[in-house]
């Protein structure tokens, strides 16, 4: 699945966001989770191997392991959004409120 425009202009504001590109600070490390964040929120999806792509296609980022921590980043926001989805629609199944 391509990126779409939204989620590349959310990457570009975290390209923008990054002072050093080879040494993430902790500030800009929550910083992308939130924007990750923001991307799912708003109904949008990645592909991981997209993200990871445009990151290394992009031009500024040069370090390899910055980019792969972004996309780890990228991995861990939807992995967690989907596990909360999974407990939230068990939860709904199980809940037996109507007896």
């Amino acid at each position: 699945m391509p990126l779409t425009n939204n989620v590349i202009i959310k990457l570009n504001e975290i390209t923008t966001l990054i002072e050093d590109k080879n040494n993430l600070k902790e500030s800009e490390i929550e910083e992308i989770k939130t924007i990750f964040k923001t991307i799912i929120e708003e109904g949008e999806r990645y592909d991981l191997d997209d993200i990871e792509s445009w990151f290394e296609n992009e031009g500024s980022w040069k370090n390899k392991s910055s980019i792969t921590r972004v996309t780890n980043l990228a991995h861990y926001v939807q992995n967690k959004f989907q596990q909360t989805l999974k407990l939230k629609i068990i939860s709904d199944d199980d809940c037996n409120c109507n007896d």
